[in-house]
């Protein structure tokens, strides 16, 4: 491991002070830790936030929810609130690692793991997101749990996160601060896609801090579902995952349609036509596979990959039943 200097702030204007490209914030460090021992990241700096007061669970001005970024991952999914108006959210944290790590993680550090791409992690062969220039073996070495949306020639990694699948969903909005301003980012447009700059995972500066994550007042407490498949039932990265969230009107007609995948590309994906083509009408399976069959339409796999896109197709409309069907 790279020595590096630390510095515990007390104060947020401290923390953002001190931040900068050759430094990087730590929390529950359950990603950055292992990047380190890799030598993939190589800070010359650690900042440690875990004395910062970012550990709120509060209800807004508008109803919704905000979430510090210090609020660990187990203490969010067994929140009465969460469990209450949010179960999504607790669904996809309980779906992902381990108690262990659950405990040590960070609802802002969940926001910036960086991919499980097994070429990014070992530094004897290239990679664009972590040398740019230097080539993307996984385009034609082994890719099976690679990005079938959304990849360019440069990367076809996928982001590994279950908690960021159900905030996309949830239209969560992320919390920033700089030593200049403080600024909201939509979820939506929080991840990148690889594009040419597969380096950049987020459109964050090297200067801002995470201060929290804010909630919608509408959680789909009702209808919700979260679906992750995956090799084995504990610790596993997702091949596929799921997050629903609908709304019924009176007629029994879905008003609402929101879904997120994880698993298939570079950022959780949307796609506001699959979503629209739902509103209306009756939450029936024919409906649902009319859905993912559009929401798949621009899917590219890879030479090991192409049992991603029939298994997200039939994910998408287990996980639209699930929500359909109401249980809790």
């Amino acid at each position: 491991m790279t020595p590096f200097a630390y510095s515990r702030p007390a104060a947020i204007d401290e923390a953002v002070a001190l931040a900068g490209p050759d430094s990087r914030f730590i929390a529950g460090g359950t990603n950055l830790v292992d990047l380190m021992k890799e030598e993939v990241e190589r800070p010359q700096r650690l900042i440690d936030i875990n004395a910062l007061p970012l550990r709120e669970l509060r209800e807004t001005d508008t109803g919704g929810l905000y979430i510090g970024a210090l609020v660990d991952n187990a203490s969010l999914a067994a929140s009465p609130q969460i469990l209450e108006r949010y179960p999504l959210i607790s669904r996809a944290i309980l779906a992902g690692a381990s108690p262990q790590l659950r405990n040590m993680a960070s609802t802002g550090g969940n926001l910036l793991q960086r991919t499980r791409c097994h070429y990014f992690y070992d530094r004897a062969v290239p990679c664009n997101k972590r040398e740019p220039g230097s080539g993307c073996p996984a385009k034609d070495g082994l890719n099976r749990q690679h990005a079938i949306l959304g990849a360019s020639e440069h990367c076809v990694a996928v982001h590994p996160s279950d908690l960021c699948v159900a905030l996309a969903a949830l239209n969560a909005v992320v919390h920033v601060r700089s030593p200049q301003a403080r600024r909201c980012l939509s979820f939506e447009q929080f991840h990148r896609l690889p594009g040419s700059r597969p380096q950049e995972d987020n459109i964050l500066a090297a200067d801002e801090l995470v201060l929290g994550i804010e909630l919608p007042g509408e959680g789909f407490a009702d209808h919700c579902a979260y679906l992750k498949v995956r090799d084995r039932a504990s610790y596993a990265f997702a091949l596929v995952s799921v997050a629903v969230g609908l709304l019924l009107d009176g007629a029994g007609r879905m008003a609402q349609v929101n879904l997120a995948l994880g698993g298939v590309a570079h950022k959780p994906w949307r796609d506001a036509e699959a979503e629209e083509m739902l509103l209306g009408k009756a939450p029936e399976t024919a409906h649902f596979r009319r859905c993912a069959d559009h929401l798949l339409r621009l899917a590219r796999p890879l030479n090991d990959n192409a049992f991603k896109v029939e298994l997200a197709r039939r994910s998408i409309v287990r996980a639209l039943q699930l929500a359909a069907g109401g249980e809790r």
